[in-house]
């Protein structure tokens, strides 16, 4: 059961009052009623929290500050979500929406008409249904050998030493961890990762269809074709298939966990990309913190003092030069993109893997890994990726090694298009400058190659013809026809060839001989149909400046 299974029960009429749906996703465990204002230490991770909110005194001049209070405990516990009755103030109040908003915590209405065990009976009810669902496939792993896999995963083990475990007790031969992309995450000791084209064959068909399929689905999936694992058997195991199907049922907890840890540190992300893009300037301790946030540190020698010495898992961060990332996929959602770019950059950064570290400990709830990217959205839809210490134009070079892959996982007609920004040293003044460059460079991809591969670099921006690329559409072609309709227009109703004869000229740096040995005619021909280009547009080729804006209006015709 995940958090947002609360709205399909529709006799409780729960409400959501504040929650992303990335937060929506979370795993629920179980389900505590209570009206302490620190209830942390009774609460377990995964838990649904019911307050009737008797702690809230509305007209408290502290009560805000209560209501951070409460959520902090909330927060530092890692429940799922809070679940606040109506039925002693009448309506959920907003500091409590603010204060969740702040802490990342999903909130729900409970109305004053469903009671409190109504809801524990529904959500524990649910929870017993998903277990016998379970059973069938899970009875073919040993118990024992079930709760040894379920101690290494809780302990922090990584994949692959889960995976070795599993493969060594139950024998059911080399299996590796994949995405729906077709990147191995994790194999079984003594084995190669499987190629991206064998394990792309092995996966369900781009319209669902499983059939024939030997990669079985790791936990419920998820909502793009970039999101979610397989187990994927290196070999047909004649008699192994409900083990193995008990396997992937086992290995869904460690994919829930690493999917809640990366919602949280998108979420962090987005904070970081709604700064980075919008319109006031960024104050350096604002943007510290928000780096901090999703294990970035930043590249000012001063940064540290300014984001008030942020640690990432307790130990001092280390200024790291920043790469900032701009995509988008045509006419898709958002969360298309954002998922294509992170499996995008988990491919092109091989030292970076999924996040499947144990939950964070309690005493440090805020402290996150160091990272080497991360990806996320701002309110308006922009996808934000800044990735640190690495070149961009390696990483550029990277991601359009890895494109197709992506590209194969797209309905046809909808591209991915990605856009690299430049290597900045100093957050604050450069990052989000960065970012802007790097849209324009995806733009400009995008206009050089409509239907292809279409990563840009800022890198690449060096010439006029890759500066006339980004440029909107729309204003490259306002542009184009002012200064080129006049030439058009005659051509047409002449059945002349002033614009052939513009761009030989242009293309020959302005050579009478050359133009005209190129184009079989007359020198004095050249002069005459230069004089009336001159005419028509009222730019005189003479002039640098002119002959420049003449060829930018070239460059300005559609790919």
């Amino acid at each position: 059961m995940i958090v947002s299974d609360l709205l399909d029960v529709a006799d409780l009429r729960l409400r959501l009052a504040w929650g992303p749906p990335e937060l929506l996703e979370r795993q629920v465990t179980g389900v505590t009623s209570t009206d302490l204002q620190d209830p942390a230490r009774y609460l377990q991770p995964g838990e649904l929290v019911l307050s009737g909110l008797v702690w809230w005194q509305p007209d408290h001049p502290a009560a805000q500050t209560l209501a951070l209070r409460f959520a902090t405990s909330l927060r530092s516990a890692g429940v799922a979500a809070l679940l606040a009755g109506e039925g002693t103030h009448g309506e959920v109040p907003a500091g409590l929406v603010e204060a969740c908003r702040v802490h990342g915590i999903p909130l729900f209405s409970v109305p004053a008409g469903t009671s409190f065990r109504a809801v524990t009976d529904r959500v524990y009810l649910r929870l017993w249904g998903d277990l016998r669902a379970q059973a069938t496939e899970a009875a073919a792993v040993p118990e024992a050998v079930r709760r040894e896999l379920v101690e290494l995963m809780y302990g922090g083990a990584p994949a692959a030493a889960v995976l070795d475990r599993a493969v060594a007790r139950l024998g059911c031969g080399p299996c590796s961890l994949v995405t729906p992309a077709g990147r191995t995450i994790a194999t079984s000791d003594g084995a190669p990762d499987p190629e991206p084209e064998t394990i792309r064959r092995a996966l369900p068909a781009r319209d669902g269809d499983s059939t024939g399929a030997p990669a079985l689905p790791v936990g419920a999936g998820g909502d793009t074709p970039f999101d979610g694992w397989y187990l994927y058997p290196h070999a047909a195991a004649l008699g192994q298939a409900a083990v193995l199907h008990g396997l992937a049922d086992v290995l869904a907890t460690l994919w829930t966990r690493s999917r809640g840890e990366a919602a949280e540190r998108r979420r962090a992300a987005g904070r970081l990309a709604g700064l980075l893009t919008g319109a006031a300037a960024v104050h350096p301790a604002e943007l510290g913190e928000a780096l901090a946030a999703c294990g970035l540190s930043g590249g000012e020698a001063s940064f540290g003092e300014a984001s008030g010495g942020a640690t990432f898992g307790g130990e001092p961060s280390r200024a790291q030069p920043l790469v900032p990332i701009a995509a988008r996929i045509d006419g898709l959602d958002v969360p298309w993109a954002a998922d294509a770019l992170a499996e995008a950059l988990r491919w092109a950064l091989p030292e970076e893997q999924e996040p499947l570290s144990a939950p964070a400990s309690r005493a440090q709830p805020q402290a996150r890994p160091a990272a080497g990217f991360v990806v996320g959205t701002d309110e308006s839809g922009r996808v934000v990726a800044v990735v640190s210490g690495t070149d961009p134009v390696r990483l550029a070079a990277g991601l359009r090694e890895v494109w197709p892959r992506l590209q194969a996982r797209l309905p046809d007609r909808h591209l991915l298009r990605v856009g690299v920004g430049p290597c900045t040293g100093r957050p604050a003044a450069e990052l989000a400058a960065g970012l802007r460059q790097a849209g324009y460079a995806l733009d400009a991809a995008a206009a050089a190659h409509p239907r292809g591969c279409s990563v840009g670099a800022s890198a690449e921006l060096d010439s006029l013809a890759a500066l006339v690329r980004g440029i909107p559409a729309e204003v490259a072609a306002a542009y184009r026809r002012r200064l080129l309709d006049p030439l058009t227009e005659h051509d047409r109703s002449t059945g002349g060839v002033l614009l052939a004869t513009l761009v030989s000229f242009l293309d020959h740096d302005c050579s009478w001989a050359r133009t005209a040995e190129v184009l079989h005619v007359h020198v004095n021909t050249v002069h005459y149909r230069v004089r009336r280009i001159e005419e028509l547009t009222g730019r005189d080729l003479g002039r640098l400046d002119d002959r420049l804006d003449l060829r930018a209006a070239l460059l300005c015709a559609p790919a």
